[in-house]
């Protein structure tokens, strides 16, 4: 993709959000949907002025972004080691094939209950959730990416030597969709957990009806998802470099 592409799109994309925003205000100003529901575009950035000024933004920010991180770090360890072992062992995969796909659909909301019995409401439970329900993508894309592989090695470092860098594509575009996964459950255990973080805070705006710093908390959260997702993004590209230089 030449520089006048990229250019050329990013161009398009500042141009369909202020589109939106455009469009957002326009329904605000005909009142086509109450103000205590869908405050304006200048109310919401009032109330995130307001709420980074006075440090409560950004406390319950830095919270959430801790809760992500530490869950997801936790789980992409734990996934690729984990899927490097299974993978590079056909008997491994037999065994515990069945159980993995057992566990994988369920969802991380229903382990909650269990998790605040052995964990009680405290950080630990959240930061229990969010690896739980993100450790599955890496997992799985390691162990199918070294099981690609492993009919051709003999020895188990081999087979981790050669199949590691063969499954990185996939690993990397699983850590992309773990990151995204690890903020909504960490968001999600906040609110039931009554833990400092924007979850709490946007459940506490929306009970309130104070709708402005909910939006303000909201448009939080989308710009952590787009600035984690597009550093990963950068770090995948330089990283796999080695991929387009081979081509």
């Amino acid at each position: 993709m030449t520089r006048l592409t990229r250019a050329r799109q990013l161009v398009l994309s500042i141009l369909v959000f202020l589109l939106l925003i455009a469009l957002w205000q326009a329904v605000c100003e005909l009142r086509l949907v109450s103000p205590v529901f869908l405050p304006s575009p200048n109310r919401t950035l009032g109330a995130l002025w307001r709420g980074i000024d006075d440090f409560r933004l950004v406390d319950a920010t830095v919270a959430t972004v801790q809760r992500m991180i530490f869950g997801w770090l936790l789980a992409s360890f734990l996934g690729v080691a984990l899927g490097a072992l299974i993978g590079s062992s056909r008997v491994a995969r037999a065994y515990l094939g069945p159980t993995l796909e057992f566990l994988r659909p369920i969802p991380a909301s229903a382990v909650i209950p269990v998790a605040i019995a052995f964990l009680g409401l405290s950080n630990e439970m959240v930061l229990g959730i969010v690896a739980f329900g993100t450790i599955w993508p890496m997992l799985l894309a390691t162990v199918h990416g070294i099981a690609d592989v492993e009919p051709r090695l003999i020895e188990v470092s081999r087979a981790l030597r050669i199949g590691l860098p063969n499954a990185l594509p996939d690993i990397f575009a699983s850590m992309r969709l773990g990151l995204t996964i690890a903020l909504i459950l960490a968001v999600v255990g906040e609110m039931l957990a009554s833990q400092q973080g924007l979850g709490q805070d946007i459940l506490l705006a929306a009970r309130a009806f104070h709708a402005a710093d909910l939006f303000a908390g909201v448009a939080l959260l989308g710009a952590i998802g787009y600035v984690s997702n597009l550093a990963l993004q950068s770090a995948e590209q330089r990283i796999l470099r080695w991929r387009s230089g081979s081509a």
